[in-house]
């Protein structure tokens, strides 16, 4: 017969056990591979042609710490996705990302999940509506 959990005296201890698990099965293998959302810049011209997932940029979050000029002039990403030439090496140069991602500003180049977190086979661009309308195409 089984028991009741509250007579139970481990399931809080099984409770703990299993999520140390997932836990340590996340830490190891990586968070699952993400869709991207609205607004979101997906990077994968050289991503997966050297075994990465994509990387999703979330344009949004950045955008609303920073103008615009802090990226597309400051640090020299052009205003359209896939236009830029960006590599691992350039960012751990402290260029583009890595002027930030660098472990003092934000968190370092070594948590690679964190920004190769695609799917394989997303395209690179802009999720959603990111055409403004106007004479230029973004």
């Amino acid at each position: 017969m089984p028991r009741h959990p509250k007579s139970d005296p481990f399931s809080g201890w099984r409770t703990a056990v299993a999520v140390a698990l997932l836990v340590v099965t996340g830490l190891v293998w990586g968070a699952p591979p993400a869709e991207a959302e609205y607004a979101d810049v997906v990077l994968n011209r050289l991503s997966e042609a050297n075994g990465m997932r994509p990387v999703i940029y979330p344009h949004w979050f950045h955008r609303i710490r920073f103008r615009c000029k802090v990226c597309h002039s400051e640090l020299g990403f052009k205003m359209r996705a896939g236009s830029n030439d960006i590599n691992m090496m350039k960012l751990m140069d402290g260029k583009y990302c890595g002027m930030c991602h660098n472990n003092n500003v934000a968190w370092g180049l070594d948590n690679c999940h964190r920004c190769h977190s695609g799917r394989p086979g997303m395209e690179t661009g802009v999720r959603g509506g990111h055409k403004a309308g106007g004479p230029g195409f973004w």
